[in-house]
């Protein structure tokens, strides 16, 4: 560890250390709301990428709770921080946000960050934010980076409406059931993938949603090497079947057509009578009336219309 910085040990983590520190911290150090759990976002890849705010705050809190100390301490050291850190992370998250709330109920103040981006978005901080509010300490978040929201205001496609996967299940059937869901999303759709895995995550995409569906890949975003590549899924696979895949992705792929959709119910109606169409509504429970309305509907027709057609073929 280097001799700018000191860590806490996950043992210290329920005691209260002095509030005494020398020069402009401590005068800093008033101005924050005693016993506050303040989420900092921190950068993704470049380190210019900090809010002030969540730099005044790193430098007065009483406590830095990280996913992966050895990391953040490049952060700190970059920034002349030398707030006592503690892990906080996947493997020991409830256990010690329990001794953070802890800490938390005495007064201390505790910023919690992750390795990259916005903790508790697809983080353990999720955790330690939930027992918080259920203690009734209070919980503040400091805006800043965010892969996914990066890659999406790079990738080109529809940005108003959205959803964020994060790292697909690795257990095959919640893999499968999530994938099986994605395939009528129409709303873009934003992944995170480790270089390792990209290939594999390709071709159950590919299986899910089709080769043709339009992406973009985004990789090592605001870094040197900084990637922002549109695609299709054939096109990613195609590259990667003879290039190793290098640092983390974010993959932005195109939802389906809202008329794609439309157009494969059309289909799928197009094998029953009208009579069967309504009547496999009425077998759901529905009145007849609303069975012909909804009939009507998938068919782009007028309820009259669906009527007078069970009408005329009653007669005959």
């Amino acid at each position: 560890m280097s001799d700018k910085h000191r860590e806490e040990s996950n043992e210290s983590a329920g005691s209260v250390p002095s509030r005494s520190r020398s020069g402009s911290g401590g005068a800093a150090r008033a101005a924050l709301p005693a016993g506050t759990l303040y989420i900092c976002a921190t950068p993704i890849g470049n380190l210019e990428d900090i809010t002030l705010r969540v730099l005044n705050t790193l430098k007065t809190v009483d406590l830095i709770a990280a996913e992966d100390t050895r990391n953040s301490i490049k952060l700190l050291n970059h920034y002349d921080i030398h707030t006592p850190m503690t892990s906080y992370h996947e493997y020991n998250k409830v256990e010690k946000a329990r001794a953070l709330v802890a800490r938390l109920q005495e007064g201390d103040s505790i910023a919690l960050i992750t390795d990259a981006g916005t903790p508790a978005i697809s983080d353990p901080g999720e955790e330690l934010v939930r027992q918080c509010l259920a203690a009734g300490v209070p919980v503040t978040s400091l805006p800043g980076p965010s892969a996914c929201v990066t890659a999406l205001t790079l990738s080109g496609l529809p940005s108003r409406r959205f959803c964020f996967e994060a790292f697909l299940p690795s257990e095959k059937k919640e893999r499968r059931w999530i994938l099986e869901e994605l395939k009528d999303e129409t709303r873009t759709v934003i992944l995170y993938e480790a270089p390792h895995h990209l290939t594999a995550t390709l071709g159950d995409l590919k299986e899910a949603l089709g080769g043709a569906r339009r992406m973009t890949l985004c990789r090592e975003l605001t870094k040197k090497h900084e990637e922002v590549w549109q695609t299709t899924i054939d096109g990613a696979l195609e590259r990667f079947a003879g290039e190793e895949p290098r640092g983390e992705c974010v993959l932005v792929l195109e939802g389906r057509t809202i008329e794609s959709r439309r157009e494969e119910q059309a289909r799928a109606w197009d094998g029953l009578t009208v009579e069967e169409h309504v009547a496999s509504y009425e077998a759901q429970g529905l009145p007849r009336k609303e069975a012909m309305r909804q009939a009507a509907r998938d068919r782009g027709l007028s309820r009259r219309d669906i009527y007078r057609y069970l009408m005329e073929h009653e007669e005959t």
